[in-house]
């Protein structure tokens, strides 16, 4: 296993094997593959702002990397919603983007830019397992006691490894 992020004299660095390379670049291809533009109106001045839909996300991963700004007020939230989860969409892309064309197998340094974007990808990422998984706040002691042998052990530890690769990066970037 990686043995994280470190600092780096122009940005970051860390050494992937070309194993943990393929699950990241799968992992965030499966996240980019969810944040696909969203739809706007049929009026041309709402397609070209990126006015999109005032309703969330019908899908527990969308609602949760897309989570509503006003629990309480729906109107607003709705309004918020139609203002900016194109621009947020567009964000999260263009950053599983910079993670998917710079992740390779080996030792990598990423400038402090692109830290970032892997900062958020990675984050992305862990909410969308995270929700699939039903992770809680126990989610260690469940990993400690869960078999081996059980079959939801491998993505636990996936998400475990993920939440180490992050801890990394944030650690090396600041």
């Amino acid at each position: 296993m990686s043995a994280g992020f470190r600092a780096a004299r122009d940005g970051v660095s860390v050494h992937l094997d070309a194993g943990e390379v393929s699950i990241l670049r799968s992992l965030v291809s499966q996240v980019l593959g969810l944040v696909e533009p969203g739809t706007t109106g049929d009026d041309p001045l709402e397609r070209a702002l990126g006015i999109g839909a005032a309703t969330p996300p019908d899908d527990p991963v969308l609602a949760r990397l897309f989570p509503s700004a006003y629990a309480e007020d729906d109107e607003a939230a709705g309004e918020f919603r139609r203002y900016t989860e194109a621009t947020l969409r567009d964000g999260k892309r263009a950053d599983a983007t910079t993670l998917l064309e710079t992740a390779a197998p080996g030792r990598l340094t990423l400038t402090s830019e692109q830290g970032q974007a892997w900062l958020r990808a990675l984050n992305d990422v862990r909410l969308a397992l995270g929700v699939r998984l039903e992770v809680t706040e126990e989610v260690h002691e469940e990993i400690a006691s869960m078999s081996e042998d059980d079959p939801r052990y491998p993505a636990f530890v996936t998400y475990d490894w993920l939440t180490y690769l992050q801890d990394t990066l944030v650690r090396a970037l600041w």
